[in-house]
């Protein structure tokens, strides 16, 4: 199976504390791409949605799965990995924040292969995710103009 990429860019006119804030907790996040997500396991760090913690994702018509942070800087970096549940392996999200001036700028890759033989079946999901970021990020960027 191929590695399927996707890469998103986004600004925001607002602090890198306050953007890092809103992505990090796994609820809000949630919120903005319309995903049912939540913490299911605490990181043993300063920041409960830190490094270790553990979030359960649901999105219809797919089963529940889960993903685990697996290096979080504060206000600069936050990686994650699918690690159960999901038709999908070798995923990696990272999320690079930068600030500059009094705008914050998202660099936001995802990396997955598929599981299944299923032609396009990479595309599809990419196509999907592509459409609940641009979305939620564009709503979370117009909310702070």
């Amino acid at each position: 199976m191929a590695l399927t990429k996707l890469h998103i860019k986004h600004s925001f006119k607002a602090p890198v504390e306050t953007i890092f804030d809103v992505l990090s907790d796994h609820a809000q996040f949630g919120d903005i791409i319309s995903a049912n997500i939540k913490r299911i396991v605490d990181s043993d760090s300063d920041n409960i949605n830190g490094l270790g913690s553990i979030r359960s994702i649901s999105i219809f018509p797919t089963p529940a799965f889960e993903e685990t942070i697996t290096a979080f800087e504060e206000n600069e970096l936050i990686e994650y990995r699918i690690t159960k549940g999901s038709p999908l392996k070798n995923h990696k999200g990272t999320m690079q924040f930068t600030q500059a001036g009094d705008v914050t700028k998202l660099d936001y890759q995802i990396e997955f292969e598929t599981k299944a033989p299923i032609p396009f079946f990479g595309n599809v999901i990419k196509f999907g995710l592509e459409k609940a970021l641009d979305k939620g990020l564009s709503q979370l960027a117009n909310s702070f103009n």
